[in-house]
């Protein structure tokens, strides 16, 4: 079996790249305005979203800016855990709060993004909610205190 036969990744062309640079750069372009763009009609550039959408490689969404939206505080949970991870993870999957969930190797076996509207907020979701699941063994809070980066144009090229 060849590599690209067990490779699960759906590959993109050159074209399918271009597609998805101008939605990263405006997900509410038209696709006339992307057809030209990358040479192709609009109907094609239609189904190829489409398959790009289904195939799970993009999502058109809004992101927003929590500070505006009366989130001040942001912080990322560093999480030991007792047993399987995933259990924990799935856990931490049903938190609204929690933004981002990721299995790590080295000092945390699982990292959580978290947004709360304040101190107290992050307070009660660390101390009564995260620390209080079945496999949570201890946690290390790292408070964001100002955001340098932050983009979502990773991967194509």
């Amino acid at each position: 079996m060849t590599t690209a036969a067990r490779d699960p990744r759906p590959q993109l062309d050159d074209t399918a790249k271009r597609i998805i640079e101008l939605l990263q750069e405006d997900g509410r372009q038209p696709y006339v305005t992307i057809a030209k763009a990358v040479g192709l009609s609009e109907a094609a550039v239609r189904q190829r979203v489409q398959r790009l959408l289904d195939a799970g490689v993009i999502q058109i969404v809004a992101v927003s800016d929590p500070l505006q939206l009366g989130f001040s505080r942001e912080a990322m949970v560093g999480i030991r855990t007792s047993g399987d991870p995933n259990i924990v993870a799935e856990a931490l999957n049903d938190m609204n709060d929690v933004t981002y969930v990721v299995a790590t190797a080295g000092s945390y076996d699982l990292l959580a993004e978290v947004v709360c509207e304040d101190d107290d907020h992050l307070l009660e979701l660390v101390s009564r909610r995260i620390r209080a699941l079945p496999g949570v063994v201890s946690t290390e809070l790292f408070v964001y205190l100002k955001l340098h980066k932050q983009h979502y144009n990773w991967g194509t090229r």
